[in-house]
């Protein structure tokens, strides 16, 4: 066992080596950034690995995610940070940056996701973001950046939004442009050219939007004509009216303290357009249903695959303003072991919420529900699910602000995308849809089995509860069974797998209880560890569980083993106690207060 550990502190000292580079280019970041003493105080430079950072998220220590929103930042920003080949997020929005974006950042192969909107910054948009090969969504919005925009972007393959409202740019749109699905030019001076002249009408002679209100339209489409009448606040929207017409149009007002929602990437999709989707909400259609309500697979017009989650219950306070708070909540919180929300629908009685389709469902489908001739998740797969959960859940425990609780953490909501790589589903559902009424017993969602106990009983759920929940799910990836079993009443008394689970590991019989369509294929020692950290992470008391990232450092092989000494002290203790309680109120095997006294003592 020793060996194991050993094994693995290696290989985490290595990787260090690889991060030195990482490390120095965002502490250079942070510099040029002009961050304040409180700001990123653990961003230092002698601790060159900077996966431990707050905002940074890595993969295999690899840095692929920088998110810093309005920070209040007013440097400027550092070319180093073109080295960065990993990094596919970079959100540097709604601060005070200054300067030029650095021909460097063309050197970000990986980035999907560029968000440097509503700084200050100026000087031209770089040829060199032309070959951001990966890139999908780009927002300069709302900054001082003139000249014309670059052929090169026109010519980027996967750019699904683009965003430049609210500049200086000058000169003529290429065309190419105008085809991809969402783009905003409002507030420039720049020319539709030819064949697209109608787009960029305006009660001036020149050619070109020159109207700097606070009005901002997105076009999303080619199809339909929209005319832009800039006398004071109007605003005029012309929806597409042909019948093939999907791609969105926004129109965003500022209210009079000139803040507005800002959904990024977010779709709002109109209601007969998933209900045609799902063959309005066919029974044959759906996916699953929790307490949050059931999800249909649908295929929108252009044969994108969607799953709509149709809320019930859905009584916060506020309305549709509520609401999209929420949304716009669950919307930032972008993490690769997270489920992307794209879109959203409201209307006066209903809610709904639109993901990607994952082909390969859930993981408790893998578990327990495959067909004939399906594959089964071998165990190489497991630890990554495990581990990947682990590090979604660290993301929004830790790094959202707010954080958020996901409060139903279970087989059945983790995801998997055509990888088999763990996706968290229906995170921040809870808090969107809470009732808030007075019994407390109504604020408890989560499932039977995976709920902590002090949750159940309190109605208060933390980080804490989810962690709970995490270790049910790990007993799940090991054994394939369910939280709740009440087929094991035949045998035993143990319905819930957790004290089954406890009851085999003090016998030291856990390999009877290793999922059989594993077929032995797997690793006993490494069977034994993933069970170790599902025990610490059900222990009674929430402030004796680890918090998600303990439990990724121990799924990495860093300091399981001291927890785990210190719990099997504990638990002996426990154990005894129990023991000297049991002999106390054993009054006779035919007692019937006897066995009242039994059950309730034990472990529940």
């Amino acid at each position: 066992m020793k060996l194991v550990y050993a094994f693995f502190m290696l290989a985490f000292l290595r990787s260090f080596g690889t991060s030195d580079f990482q490390g120095d280019a965002l502490y250079a970041l942070k510099l040029s950034l002009k961050a304040s003493p409180n700001q990123l105080t653990d961003w230092n430079q002698n601790q060159v690995n900077p996966c431990t950072w707050t905002s940074v998220i890595c993969e295999n220590n690899n840095v692929i995610s920088v998110i810093l929103p309005s920070m209040g930042f007013s440097g400027t920003l550092s070319p180093r940070i073109g080295v960065l080949k990993t990094l596919s997020a970079l959100g540097l929005q709604g601060n005070n940056i200054t300067g030029g974006i650095p021909e460097e950042f063309g050197n970000l192969s990986s980035l999907m996701n560029l968000d440097l909107e509503n700084n200050h910054l100026s000087g031209g948009i770089p040829d060199s973001l032309g070959n951001l090969t990966n890139l999908q969504f780009l927002s300069l919005n709302q900054n001082n950046l003139s000249g014309k925009i670059p052929d090169s972007i026109a010519n980027l393959p996967k750019l699904i939004n683009l965003q430049l409202a609210f500049n200086d740019l000058s000169g003529q749109i290429p065309d190419r442009l105008f085809n991809i699905s969402n783009y905003n030019f409002t507030g420039n001076k720049l020319n539709c050219g030819i064949n697209f002249p109608n787009l960029c009408a305006s009660n001036s002679s020149s050619p070109g939007v020159q109207h700097k209100s606070k009005i901002g339209i997105v076009i999303g489409s080619i199809g339909g004509v929209v005319g832009l009448l800039c006398a004071g606040l109007l605003f005029l929207v012309c929806k597409g009216k042909h019948r093939g017409y999907r791609r969105e149009v926004f129109v965003d007002v500022a209210g009079e303290d000139d803040r507005r929602i800002a959904f990024g990437q977010l779709k709002r999709f109109a209601w007969r357009e998933l209900q045609l989707a799902t063959d309005n909400f066919s029974e044959k259609f759906v996916l699953g249903q929790g307490g949050f309500g059931k999800v249909y697979k649908g295929v929108l017009s252009d044969n994108t695959k969607i799953a709509v989650k149709r809320l019930t219950d859905y009584e916060r306070p506020g309305g549709e303003a509520a609401f999209l708070r929420e949304v716009e909540m669950i919307s930032v919180a972008v993490h690769r072991n997270l489920l992307r929300l794209i879109g959203f629908c409201t209307t006066p009685s209903e809610r709904l919420l639109v993901y990607p389709f994952m082909q390969n469902l859930s993981v408790a489908y893998r578990l327990r529900e495959i067909k004939p001739g399906e594959p089964v998740l071998d165990w190489p797969t497991r630890k990554r699910v495990a581990l990947g959960t682990a590090r979604g859940l660290e993301y929004l425990h830790e790094h959202c602000n707010p954080k958020i609780i996901h409060r139903d953490v279970k087989a059945a909501n983790v995801l998997l995308d055509e990888d088999f790589d763990a996706v968290v589903g229906d995170f921040g559902l809870a808090k969107l849809v809470d009732v808030r009424k007075t019994d407390v017993t109504t604020q408890v969602r989560g499932t039977m089995g995976h709920i902590a106990p002090e949750y159940l009983s309190t109605g208060k759920s933390s980080e804490r509860t989810d962690v709970f929940g995490y270790g049910i799910m790990l007993l799940e990836l090991v054994t394939g069974q369910r939280a709740i079993d009440f087929s094991r009443l035949e045998e035993e008394d143990d319905v819930l797998l957790l004290d089954h689970v406890k009851k085999l590991e003090r016998e030291k019989r856990l390999e009877t209880i290793v999922d059989r369509n594993l077929s032995r294929n797997y690793d006993c020692i490494e069977v034994e560890m993933m069970i170790q950290v599902a025990l610490l992470c059900t222990q009674a008391s929430p402030e004796d569980r680890p918090t998600m990232s303990d439990v990724v450092r121990m799924l990495e092989g860093e300091g399981l083993a001291e927890r785990w000494e210190e719990w099997q002290q504990v638990e002996v203790t426990r154990r005894q106690e129990y023991e000297r309680v049991q002999v106390r109120f054993d009054w006779g095997e035919d007692s019937v207060f006897n066995q009242e006294a039994m059950e309730l003592s034990g472990g529940r």
